[in-house]
């Protein structure tokens, strides 16, 4: 066809593209927001302005109603997945019920940016937002303790990605990470005309194909080198359904190789709320176990 209805075609085909790269997650308006508390918590929403990506960001906290005068709790940096935000850990898990055991949640907004700093554009700088601005700005606002014996990270998917990737970076900011799905391999993944739209995405994020940015960004590449004595403490797990499963034994192999303290679970499930809903225990026994618990920090023992 030729003409007008050319036109109309191609009119039609841009509309579908256009629907592929915005409809995948809808307005903030549009969002139900119904979180998941339990007696003696209670939640904040803060929105706060950031250096690092010259924006308003927001986050959520989740945190014991009762707090002692003067204390200073351990604090749990919980990273969403793509195409999720600030909400979806209170929505979508139970983790509100282990702020009753003496923790302060913090979900931070993290949009589609892996929580790295972008090559393009140059301003996501979503890494510094998170290790500079966020921590500064949830321990001048909240009774948290301000010391790595008493910081801990956790996210899922996209946000497992970037809790380890942070923590390799920065091993001197967070005592324990957890991954839950983490797309460990993500800066690894070569082009494929099945998924071009998603490799631009990640391609404006993580530089082109074999770039030294790629490399700089990669766990694969950063595991390597990191001070075992300094390193923090991962736990890491994954469903035994997930296309991400190979990738994460093989990261776990290198923990393992490296004598990185560590754990790793394969578990039921695929990737989804469910599956990582139910590892939460897991996590938290774990993260317990690692913080330090010291005379600032009163922490309330859990029973779950």
């Amino acid at each position: 066809m030729t003409g007008k209805g050319t036109v109309i075609c191609r009119l039609d085909l841009l509309g579908i593209t256009l629907l592929i790269l915005t409809g995948c997650a809808k307005p903030d308006a549009e969002r139900l927001d119904h979180p998941r508390l339990v007696a003696n918590v209670g939640s904040r929403d803060v929105v706060f302005y950031s250096k690092a990506v010259g924006r308003q960001m927001r986050y959520r906290v989740i945190l014991p109603l009762s707090v002692p005068t003067n204390g200073h709790l351990p604090v749990v940096y919980l990273l969403h997945g793509g195409g999720g935000d600030f909400r979806d850990w209170s929505n979508y898990s139970d983790v509100a019920r282990f702020a009753g055991a003496g923790l302060v949640l913090v979900m931070p907004q993290g949009d589609y940016s892996y929580y790295l700093n972008a090559v393009q554009p140059h301003e996501n700088r979503y890494e510094d937002y998170i290790v500079h601005d966020l921590v500064s700005d949830v321990e001048t606002k909240f009774a948290v303790a301000s010391h790595r014996a008493d910081r801990s990270i956790v996210g899922v998917s996209m946000g497992g990605f970037g809790a380890i990737k942070i923590t390799l970076s920065h091993p001197d900011l967070f005592n324990f990470v957890g991954a839950l799905s983490p797309a460990i391999d993500v800066a690894r993944r070569p082009f494929s005309i099945k998924r071009f739209q998603q490799y631009r995405a990640l391609a404006a994020i993580f530089g082109p194909w074999g770039s030294r940015s790629r490399r700089d960004n990669d766990p694969f590449v950063l595991v390597q080198s990191v001070n075992r004595a300094a390193a923090p403490y991962v736990f890491l797990s994954c469903g035994e359904g997930e296309g991400l499963l190979p990738a994460n034994r093989q990261f776990a192999a290198i923990l393992q190789a490296r004598q990185l303290a560590h754990e790793f679970h394969v578990v039921p499930g695929g990737h989804d709320w469910n599956q990582w809903n139910n590892e939460l225990p897991k996590v938290f026994e774990s993260l317990q176990r690692h913080i330090s618990h010291d005379a600032n920090s009163v922490v309330v023992p859990p029973h779950l």
